[in-house]
This record gives structure tokens, sequence and C-alpha cells, in this order.
């Protein structure tokens, strides 16, 4: 799966002899109203009832408490209005209250790397809580703060990024929304799906890109790597000039692609199974750890060739 966050059994396909997901899910109220019909021929008052039934608007998810896709979209939409609201204080807090980025990468002005560490260490630290309780239980409340730790780390981090290459926020936000629109359109289509062993791939390319992440890390706090490295590793020398930090980014954006199908997918599954609603909040959750993660590498793959 693309994160830990759809690690519930909400989320994952069922067996179809089981006889519901959960109790009083969509199987069992079919196989009630199958018990029912058995019994005989309805009188008029019950036929009444039925037709003012059928010709009532369908029930939504508050109605019937169940998970849908546009209950969903509406609490991703609320998760990413908080981190906006956030991310505009992060970019204010990280710019020491300027009113614009210094456009002169060279002056004596410092970027304030406090909310950058704030917000990526507590946002860690929360989607860690979310994850590993959210086979129990969903807390909309950790994960609204979560969102709004995302959203002080993104705010800080593009305000460090404009203020080195001025203008590269405005380019990763519209290619981020770019990617999003053509996965969903290519989703909704039906023209690309989650596969078994594309999962397979992906997952192994996740853990050689973890590792890879890391050790770059490690390169660069120890200052193993030679001056002018700014992005360690991704700051090597081109291959077939390109660069290759450009090179592992398209990657990682391909990953990141096909993690927001999986994310999709995922939702679907829980729509079928016939989830509480309350689990909206979860594929909300996962969608925002998808598309920022692919902010934060679009927003790199720009700076690397900027750099050069």
């Amino acid at each position: 799966m693309s994160n830990f966050a759809f690690n519930n059994p909400a989320f994952k396909q069922q067996d179809p002899r089981n006889v519901a997901t959960y109790p009083g899910g969509p199987q069992a109220a079919q196989g009630a109203q199958n018990a029912s019909l058995q019994h005989g021929a309805m009188d008029v008052a019950a036929n009444a009832q039925l037709e003012g039934m059928y010709a009532a608007p369908p029930a939504g998810a508050i109605e019937t408490d169940r998970m849908s896709v546009e209950d969903t979209v509406w609490k991703t939409a609320g998760l990413f209005a908080i981190l906006l609201v956030t991310a505009a204080v992060g970019w204010v807090w990280t710019l020491g209250g300027v009113a614009a980025p210094v456009r002169d990468p060279y002056s004596d002005f410092a970027p304030n790397m406090l909310p950058w560490i704030v917000g990526a260490l507590g946002g860690f630290v929360l989607a860690m809580v979310i994850m590993f309780t959210s086979r129990k239980t969903v807390r909309p409340a950790l994960i609204f703060v979560y969102a709004a730790f995302e959203g002080l780390f993104v705010g800080g981090i593009s305000a460090f990024f404009e203020v080195l290459f001025p203008g590269v926020v405005l380019q990763a936000t519209l290619a981020t929304v770019a990617v999003v629109g053509v996965t969903l359109a290519l989703f909704a289509s039906g023209k690309i799906r989650a596969s078994k062993k594309a999962t397979k791939v992906f997952m192994i390319a996740m853990v050689g890109y973890l590792v890879f992440s890391l050790l770059n890390l490690v390169l660069m706090w120890t200052n193993v790597l030679p001056e002018g490295q700014a992005f360690g590793l991704l700051s090597a020398r081109p291959i077939l000039g390109i660069p290759l930090g450009l090179i592992i980014g398209v990657l990682v954006v391909i990953m990141a692609a096909y993690s927001l199908v999986l994310d999709f997918d995922q939702i679907q599954q829980g729509v079928r199974n016939g989830a509480p609603r309350k689990f909206g909040w979860m594929g909300a959750f996962g969608i925002m750890v998808t598309v920022v993660w692919l902010y934060v590498e679009i927003l790199r793959i720009i700076a690397i060739v900027r750099s050069n």
C-alpha cells in the first residue's frame, strides 16, 4: 500500500464469502432485506412506505454513517485548508516578518529554520501515532494537528527555497497540482489502476529510496561531501549531461504519483466495504501525506535544475 494510513482492514479487499465487513454493513443489510421478502407479499401500507423510500433522495454519508468518496473529498479539502493557514504562518515566521523574500541569496539575511524543524518533527511524531493507532480507532483531532504541523513544515521549507531561488514555490505548486490532477483524471477514467506486480516494484523502490535518502542526509550532516554539493549526492556530477538529482527526482515523482493511485484505490475499497464514515479522515490523511511528499520532491527537483 502507499502508506500506513491505510493499514486498517476497512481499506482491504474482503473475502466475498464473509457475511458483512462491519456489523450492519451493506452485505448484512441486503441479507436482511432478502429474508424479509421471503415472508410473503407486503400489504398496501408497506408498499406505500417503500414507494416513499424510493422517491426520497439517496442517503448520504451523514445519514448512513458510512464512508463515501464525496465525504472523503470534503475532509481532504478541510485538512488542506488547515495546512495552507499554518503554511502562511510558517512562511512569515521563517522570513522573520519580512514582507517578501530577500532576492539576493548572498545577503546577510538568514531564514529562520525553526518552523521547518518544528513542523517536520511534530508532523513525523503525529504521523507515527496516527498510523499505528488507526487499526483500533480514528482520532480526527490528531489528524487536524498533523495538518497544522505539516503546514509549518511546508511553509518553512518553501520560504527557504524561495529565498535561494525566487519563483520556485509557484513553479513547484503548479507542477504538483498538474501531477495530482492528471493522476486523478487517469484513475477516474479507469486508464490507470494499481496492480500487485506494480505495487511490489513500488515497495522495493521505496525501500531503496529511503536508504539512499538516509545515507545522503548522514553525508551532508557529517560534511563528508565536498563543498558545492548543497543537495548531497543529488548534486553529484551529471550523467550524460543530466544532473543525477534530476534523474532520481523524476523517478521519485513517478513513485509519488503511483502512491496517489494506491491511495485512491484504497479509498474506493473502503467505500465498497461499507467502512464507517470516520475512516474518511484516514483517507484524507493518506492523500495529504502523499501530496506533501510529492510537492517537496518537485520543489527539490526545480531547485537542483536551477542551481546547475
